[in-house]
Parts: C-alpha cells; sequence; structure tokens
C-alpha cells in the first residue's frame, strides 16, 4: 500500500533584501495557483509560473509588512489575480509600503486595498484543495496564516520561524499576543503539520513546539 499522493504544490523564492519567502502553491489536480506573499521579485515568479504550466488565481497576503505585500499591486496588475488578505487590521502597514520601501533604500513599491479581506475562520478555495485562514496577531495586529488540512500543510508568515518567533518590536506588535496566536492557533492544528514560515528553512509545529526556545512546551512551562 502506498501513500495518496499530495493535492498541493509548491516552491519556495527567496524575494527581496530581507530574503522573505514567497511561496507558491497549487492543486496538482487543476494547476490552479497561489502566490503567497510576493514581497518582490515579481517577474522571476510569474515566469517560474508559466514554466510550470501553473495558472495563477490568487495572491495571498499573510500580513502588511513590505517584503510580504511590497510588489503585490503589481503582480496583481500584471497576472489580473485577485489581492486576498491580510486582516483589516494590517491596512495602516499596507498604506506605508511605498515610505517604508523608500526608508530601506529598496525599488519603488506601492500601496494597495485588497479585494477581499480575510478573518478567523475563513475558508479559501484553490482548484481542489481548501485552504482555512486563521488570524494571528501578534507580530502585526492583522496578520493570517493559510492551512491546508488535506497536505499537513501551512504557510505561516512572520508567526514562526525554525527556532524563532516574530519580531513584536513594531508598531501594535504584542509578545504575548504572538506566543497565544502559535499556542491556541497553530498546536493544535497538529504536530505533523509541516510549515514555511516568512524567513529561513521550514520545519514542523511538533519539532517547534519541542525544541523552540520562545513557545516549546518547556519553555512556557507545560511540561
Amino acid at each position: 500500500m502506498t501513500d495518496a499522493p499530495s493535492p498541493l504544490g509548491l516552491f519556495v523564492a527567496p524575494v527581496t533584501a530581507f530574503q522573505q519567502n514567497c511561496t507558491t502553491v497549487w492543486c496538482t489536480k487543476t494547476n490552479r495557483a497561489a502566490v503567497i506573499d510576493p514581497g518582490g521579485g515579481v517577474d522571476p515568479i510569474l515566469a517560474e509560473v508559466a514554466r510550470r504550466r501553473l495558472t495563477l488565481d490568487q495572491i495571498w497576503i499573510t500580513h502588511g509588512h513590505l517584503d510580504h505585500a511590497g510588489g503585490a499591486a503589481e503582480m496583481a496588475e500584471k497576472s489580473g489575480a485577485p489581492i486576498i488578505g491580510p486582516h483589516p487590521e494590517d491596512q495602516f502597514w499596507i498604506d506605508g509600503i511605498p515610505a517604508q520601501a523608500a526608508q530601506y533604500g529598496l525599488e519603488p513599491m506601492r500601496s494597495f486595498t485588497p479585494t477581499r479581506w480575510l478573518a478567523d475562520g475563513d475558508v479559501l478555495t484553490l482548484g481542489e484543495t481548501t485552504w482555512e485562514v486563521f488570524h494571528t496577531p501578534g507580530h502585526t495586529p492583522g496578520h493570517v496564516i493559510f492551512f491546508c488540512r488535506a497536505a499537513r500543510f501551512a504557510q505561516v508568515g512572520d508567526v514562526l520561524f525554525q527556532g524563532s518567533i516574530g519580531r513584536t518590536d513594531f508598531p501594535r506588535g504584542d509578545l504575548r499576543t504572538l506566543i497565544d496566536s502559535v499556542t491556541t492557533k497553530l498546536w493544535p492544528l497538529g504536530d505533523d503539520v509541516q510549515f514555511v514560515p516568512g524567513h529561513g528553512p521550514g520545519s514542523t509545529f511538533g519539532a517547534e513546539r519541542r525544541t523552540n526556545p520562545f513557545v516549546s512546551d518547556q519553555a512556557l512551562g507545560r511540561t
């Protein structure tokens, strides 16, 4: 007996000087794709989507920081795909993208208004795959993550990293809130869930729950 093929395909492309993980996911039955967090590098990502013969259906945003959302307006303009997310509490971050780009000496980037804002409990459909949306504030107030239960996979933006968690020293960031987001929204999804973070290598929720110095059970006194 062999395992059933995954309903999900993905590739990750680090973009901008911040090496943010722009993740493209697609339904392997229909080749309908979504690009998650196009912070930059729009043309190479669209070229790779075309090379793989995927159809870009949607652009998903975890939060409004420029390295995650700075290329969304350009990608939407060039592809015709709608921008979905994040939660509306991050509008102030999106509005500030042009100034942030100038501050960091990056190429000009545009702000935008998403085609659809997201809220906790929303469900997205991509081809024949279903994705659950969880509102996970703490790094930013409007941060969301995307979870495909059938594939046991999540894209978590800057909520959780291998061995670390997102910064909370930005405007409206909060450490306690971020820890609550990880422990009450991510951990219940299961130790076996693999995730791609906003930066750096992926991991599993189980590995981070065992060893992450910020949110492991031991670190939080839950062992």
